[in-house]
């Protein structure tokens, strides 16, 4: 039997490069820096291959790897990766969530510690021949409260660390338990209770519609005036804009910055010259250590699929037997759309996701479908890609249960599958049929029925059933432009409630939504993307 090959088509630690060397059935051919013309001209000859930021992984590269059988990402991130064209032609993607983790979590508390004692603009005093001591006093950081907004992989590690450094650890994360935040000694709050208590605020969440300038003008009025913040996260989750204001106007005592909106960050930015923020260049992920551990990771995960088949950390391989895959596939797809709508309704702190599957769904094969479910709640909330293969690992981590149950077919809609997600804040249910066409449809939606075609923006309104609400709603998007394809209403004759699902063609803004809120007779107003 021939060799399989691989290329790594940018630099890698040494390591890395060596455990594909000595994996035997494997050659491996080390090209950093290849241009995406010669790469498509060679990458026919590969079973394999191994990127990490710079390699631009497209539709043009996958068409013509004609026997690529896996893409490896050495770190967390597959943007530079076109995951759905690999996913088309059956390409496995493989990422290292978890190799660059250490290594943030350090980089983090590094600037918090550099913000704290003032140690960047110490330096550059002192070797502008000054001697400048009472200038730069600075604060303890032991017996002080450190919130964490975001405890996945990341937000974990700098509360054990912090907590080595005898600080009160609390924290924000939906999707995290209070009785498992309890084992690891942090006091799960809500945001703006954190906001208010802390003395220092780190930032570990993904940059998601929900994240995105969640730290704004109104959270930084929240603060103590005392307090300091670091985001090596991700650009745009703090607005850039209110941090510089709030800076100058004493709202907060100071900020450490290692992400921006726009990198490189650019020689004329404000930040610059403020002297309470500090800035460093993307350098979370930046050691040594770090480098060759995502390398060696991915390269051993990367021998053993193409020589064993078995898949690690992979971010489009549903958990299918090959024999149902493809009846099995559409029960997927809406269980994940079900899951992520749920995920951005109303949170609940869930602590039980439960999916139970009717007729043929629950006959193929219940634990597919749920974690698909679960990857699709799930996803809008951690710092890396999750799937039905990674899912259940997240789940634990955060203390939620999985509950799969298979019933036999009932009156109306033989075979669906319902999504019941519990916690402390409440619950959330949604019901999803596959039609005889092949559509996706959410039939049931907290108790309200409907029948609602699953995809792209969804603005879910609830209001009092009363009339010319849907005019109002009608009158503020046209005004906008925003066209609305279909509409789709639930009532709730008893408490004279309707629910209904606008979908819109394109994103609403957020002047948009705040006009809609403001309607008579409007209750909530929610955007979701599916």
């Amino acid at each position: 039997m021939a060799n399989v090959k691989v290329l790594v088509s940018d630099k890698l630690s040494e390591a890395g490069i060596k455990v594909l060397e000595d994996a035997a059935g494997v050659d491996v051919d080390y090209k950093p820096g290849i241009s995406e013309d010669e790469l498509v001209s060679i990458i026919g000859e590969y079973q394999g291959l191994v990127v990490r930021s710079g390699t631009k992984v497209n539709a043009r590269v996958i068409e013509a790897g004609t026997q690529l059988k896996v893409i490896g990402r050495a770190g967390i991130g597959v943007d530079n990766v076109d995951v759905p064209a690999a996913s088309r032609r059956g390409i496995v993607v493989m990422n290292t969530p978890t190799g660059n983790a250490v290594t943030t979590a350090e980089h983090a508390l590094t600037l918090l510690l550099s913000l704290a004692r003032k140690i960047p603009n110490a330096v550059a005093s002192t070797r502008a021949g000054k001697w400048e001591k009472n200038k730069f006093q600075g604060r303890e950081i032991a017996n002080k409260t450190l919130g964490i907004i975001g405890l996945g992989n990341i937000g974990r590690i700098v509360a054990d660390r912090a907590q080595g450094l005898k600080m009160k650890v609390i924290g924000v994360d939906p999707f995290m338990t209070r009785e498992r935040a309890a084992q690891l000694g942090i006091e799960l709050v809500r945001i703006d209770e954190l906001l208010t208590r802390s003395d220092f605020i780190t930032i570990h969440t993904p940059l998601t519609p929900e994240t995105e300038n969640l730290i704004d003008a109104a959270a930084f009025k929240k603060m103590k005036k005392t307090a300091l913040l670091v985001n090596a996260a991700r650009g745009g989750i703090v607005d850039e804009a209110a941090l510089l204001d709030a800076i100058r106007n004493g709202e907060i005592a100071g900020a450490a910055m290692d992400v921006f909106v726009t990198e490189p960050l650019p020689t004329d930015h404000p930040f610059l010259t403020e002297e309470n923020i500090l800035c460093t260049p993307h350098l979370g992920a930046s050691t040594h250590e770090a480098q060759e551990r995502v390398a060696v990771e991915i390269a051993q995960q990367v021998v053993d699929y193409l020589l064993e088949g078995t898949v690690t950390n992979a971010v489009n391989v549903p958990a299918l037997p090959a024999e149902i895959a493809e009846r099995v596939q559409p029960y997927v797809n809406i269980a994940r759309k079900m899951g992520s709508l749920i995920a951005q309704l109303e949170p609940v702190d869930g602590t039980e996701i439960r999916v139970t599957c009717t007729g043929e769904p629950g006959e193929l094969g219940v634990t597919p479908i749920a974690r698909a479910a679960l990857a699709g709640y799930l996803e809008h909330h951690l710092e890396g890609p999750v799937n039905p293969i990674s899912a259940p690992f997240e789940a634990k981590e955060r203390g939620i249960d999985l509950v799969e149950v298979k019933e036999p077919p009932a009156k109306g809609f033989a075979d669906s599958i319902r999504v019941v997600v519990k916690g402390d804040g409440g619950i959330h249910t949604a019901t999803g049929i596959v039609d005889i066409d092949g559509e996706l449809r959410l039939i049931g939606l907290d108790g309200y029925k409907m029948n609602a075609v699953m995809s792209g923006t969804i603005l879910i309104i609830l209001n009092q059933d009363r009339p010319g609400v849907i005019g109002a709603v009608g009158s503020v998007l046209g005004r906008r432009n925003i066209n609305v394809s279909r509409l789709q209403l639930g009532l709730d004759e008893s408490r004279g409630q309707a629910l209904a699902l606008y979908n819109v063609d394109g994103d609403v803004p957020r002047e948009a939504m705040e006009e809609l809120r403001a309607l008579d007779n409007v209750s909530s107003v929610l955007s979701v993307k599916l």
